[in-house]
């Protein structure tokens, strides 16, 4: 059997949907027109494959250079599905940040959340960012593989 027919296998098991969260670094790397980001991203918004949270809106915004790029970025509220955070959900992020740093793993705050999100909603993450190795092997975050 073929290593993507296992794949797909595997994420049916899992009930993996087949949405992808395309974390801060991931969109960053495709606005800048770096590879792999630009035909990652853009692959997987050709797909309509793509999902965003809050959390990654607002550190996009913060980043923002200009009104005409926070104009795009207020795109995404009608262009994209946002993963729903509950009480629960911050509640679930907040502990599992204090688990990681009682682990001596210090890991931003957003991350975790974003790792929470993923796992409640059954999406992969499609992420540059190294803490997120972490992430996957503490909390079961199913990252995006390229």
């Amino acid at each position: 059997m073929s290593s993507i027919s296992q794949r797909m296998k595997y994420e049916v098991a899992m009930n993996v949907s087949d949405k992808v969260l395309v974390d801060t670094s991931a969109w960053i790397e495709f606005f800048r027109g770096r590879e792999p980001g630009k035909s990652l991203v853009g692959k997987l918004l050709d797909q309509e494959r793509v999902c965003c949270a809050g959390i990654i809106l607002a550190e996009l915004m913060q980043g923002a250079k200009s009104d005409r790029e926070i104009n795009v970025l207020r795109g995404f509220l009608s262009v994209f599905d946002f993963l729903e955070e509950t009480a629960k959900t911050w509640d679930a992020a907040g502990g599992f940040s204090f688990s990681m740093r009682k682990n001596g793993k210090s890991i931003p705050l957003s991350d975790c959340l974003i790792a929470v999100l993923a796992v409640e909603n059954s999406v992969q993450v499609l992420t540059f960012d190294r803490h997120f190795d972490l992430l996957a092997a503490e909390k079961k975050v199913n990252l995006f593989s390229f």
